[in-house]
């Protein structure tokens, strides 16, 4: 394995850390709510609390402007057609159903609280992914 130096980037990637560590808990310890992702968009299909829900997708749909307002050189993109884009949404939406809860669910807020299902569901998610970008990248 090598590092691309041009690409290594611990700053930014530490302040994003740290941001996303932020908004963790501040949505914790003031709202008494876990940020998990998928439980946030499943709960806007359901009657009551929709507010914050929405104010928090809001939140993460406005990243990307944000970011090209305060680092114009910043560019994210992505190299997929949109039936794969469709495709591999519609499996995580699946997969967050099965694991009761998704990444940032699991992986930032159960084990910053070592939970042991969250332990076992992160591995399981993480070992999903690389079996799936090896499938796509090497046997299809």
């Amino acid at each position: 394995m090598t590092v691309d130096w041009q690409a290594f980037t611990p700053a930014p990637a530490l302040a994003g850390g740290l941001l996303i560590g932020i908004a963790v808990a501040m949505l914790l310890l003031l709202g008494g709510r876990i940020a998990g992702i998928s439980g946030i968009l499943g709960g806007l299909l359901r009657a009551g609390d929709r507010r914050w829900r929405l104010a928090f997708i809001g939140g993460l749909l406005a990243s990307p402007w944000v970011l090209a307002l305060v680092s114009p050189a910043a560019r994210a993109s992505i190299d997929a057609d949109w039936v794969t884009l469709i495709a591999a949404g519609l499996l995580v939406g699946v997969g967050t159903r099965y694991g009761a809860g998704c990444t940032s669910g699991h992986g930032v807020c159960g084990l910053s609280r070592l939970s042991p299902r969250s332990a076992v569901a992160t591995l399981a998610l993480m070992a999903a992914g690389f079996a799936t970008v090896f499938v796509v990248r090497h046997l299809l």
